[in-house]
């Protein structure tokens, strides 16, 4: 499962969350010739529990920039895969307000709905990018549960993904997720994986074959040696 960010040009990347559209499609090139399929989470979760997840890759997308609707999805349809965008429901169509770097527009409510009807799974992200262990129990129940409402109105289906702003999830966010109703949650380094703290491996600009080749491997040796 690889977690990508943002895929446009950029001067200035001090977060790491960008990857440029050349490289991403390098990356996706990639992947085919190797006979592997990008995939959404909900349709790589289905396939592993059929028995039939070989040679798919879990594509997640954290914080629903607008990009992905102008650069990221064109390629993924190209290539003939899905991917997993995990929206900021009180952001649609505005910035990411929670970074201290430039300035990156958000997907607009129509554009959401564009990248649904091309197959692409949409999940929550909160609705404010807020650390969730850093909330009470009200505000933690209303980014959980206000999120998946705003986002199922807008696709006209269910939002069954959850992906953990900044990675971080104690024990506590973990069981408030599942007790809201979500099918499955994303991390990144969850200290106890499992489907509602899912890990994933990081993907940037920096990572050609070599290193993506790498990554893959080594996401996979980890979760089998958690099997």
């Amino acid at each position: 499962m690889l977690m990508y960010h943002s895929v446009d040009h950029f001067d200035e990347d001090p977060h790491l969350v960008t990857v440029s559209p050349a490289r991403f499609g390098r990356q996706m090139a990639w992947m085919r010739a190797r006979g592997l399929r990008g995939v959404g989470m909900r349709e790589l979760l289905d396939a592993h529990a059929a028995g039939r997840s070989r040679g798919l890759v879990g594509l997640t997308f954290d914080d629903g920039y607008a990009d992905f609707a102008t650069r990221a999805v064109p390629a993924l349809v190209r290539y003939g895969f899905g991917a997993t965008v995990f929206v900021v429901s009180g952001r649609i169509g505005t910035y990411n307000a929670w970074d201290d770097g430039p300035r990156k527009p958000l997907m607009t409510a129509e554009q959401i709905r564009a990248v649904a009807d091309v197959g692409m799974e949409v999940a929550s992200h909160g609705r404010h990018h807020v650390s969730l262990p850093e909330t009470d129990d009200t505000e933690l129940r209303e980014e959980l549960e206000e999120s998946r409402a705003v986002l199922e109105d807008l696709v006209e289906g269910p939002v069954t993904g959850f992906a953990y702003p900044y990675g971080h999830a104690t024990a506590r966010e973990v069981e408030a997720v599942r007790a809201a109703g979500y099918d499955y949650a994303c991390d990144i380094r969850p200290g106890e994986p499992g489907r509602h703290a899912l890990p994933r491996t990081y993907v940037g600009d920096r990572d050609g074959p070599l290193r993506l080749r790498v990554k893959l491997v080594r996401h996979e040796l980890r979760r089998r040696s958690r099997v």
